[in-house]
């Protein structure tokens, strides 16, 4: 449940509109993507080279992918050198040798990994709810052959009017740009407006320093920093607070 400690977010003001990040928030990214490497880690016979472990690899992929994520986020990389670094870095970490790093790996996870149709417990349901009071929007900051590939397979689409990608736009979130072209696009007000996401620099602190409220979703219980209003730890908590 929410926290006791937080408030509402602005309990006077009554929502119209809605936005929502996909990867992390509705779209289980980590999951998905550990369905994916496992079976790349068959298929390229990554044992057979001197990855002893699928589960070590997965880890180690999941810290380096979060890591150049955030990196991303704010400017700091582009698309290009995320998708070169992050299987790279994985593969130097565990002590691969140059030579036996499969070239092909990352174009084949980006082409098995968008496929997966796992997302966050009650996802379907929170959404049809908040779609019969609120009008509900998609911000992500994810690559746009991928989003479009995540949200067809999980029949998401439906449930928003519009659907932004920062790679469309040409800026981040938490640029002020990409919210200010959404509200812009949906017709909307800052005021009348909730972000919800699961990171706090994307997501919340964009929202918030653009003027706009937001909620956290942090569903395996991270750290909440002091500036952050709100969060949740389950999607279904939303039917409560909204």
């Amino acid at each position: 449940m929410i926290n006791s400690e937080i408030e509402h977010p602005k309990s006077d003001i009554k929502y119209k509109h809605i936005f929502f990040d996909l990867d992390h928030t509705i779209w289980d990214f980590d999951k998905n993507a550990e369905e994916a490497l496992h079976e790349l880690y068959v298929i390229h016979q990554l044992g057979e080279i001197g990855l002893q472990s699928a589960e070590l690899f997965i880890e180690t992929y999941t810290r380096n992918n979060h890591r150049l994520w955030a990196q991303y986020h704010i400017g700091e990389i582009t698309k290009d050198e995320l998708r070169e670094a992050r299987f790279k870095s994985t593969f130097t970490d565990l002590g691969l040798h140059p030579d036996l790093m499969p070239l092909d790996f990352e174009d084949a996870y980006v082409k098995l990994c968008p496929t997966k149709t796992n997302l966050f417990p009650h996802a379907h349901e929170t959404l049809q709810y908040l779609q019969s009071k609120y009008t509900l929007h998609l911000i992500s900051n994810g690559f746009k052959d991928s989003t479009r590939i995540k949200i067809a397979g999980t029949d998401l689409a439906k449930y928003f009017q519009h659907i932004i990608i920062s790679e469309d736009v040409g800026v981040n979130k938490p640029d002020k740009a990409i919210f200010q072209h959404a509200l812009d696009l949906a017709g909307a007000s800052k005021e009348e407006s909730v972000m919800i996401g699961d990171s706090i620099e994307a997501d919340i602190r964009g929202a918030l320093g653009f003027g706009m409220d937001a909620i956290y979703f942090n569903p395996f219980n991270a750290e909440k920093p002091q500036d952050v209003p709100v969060q949740i730890a389950h999607l279904k908590e939303l039917t409560l607070l909204l």
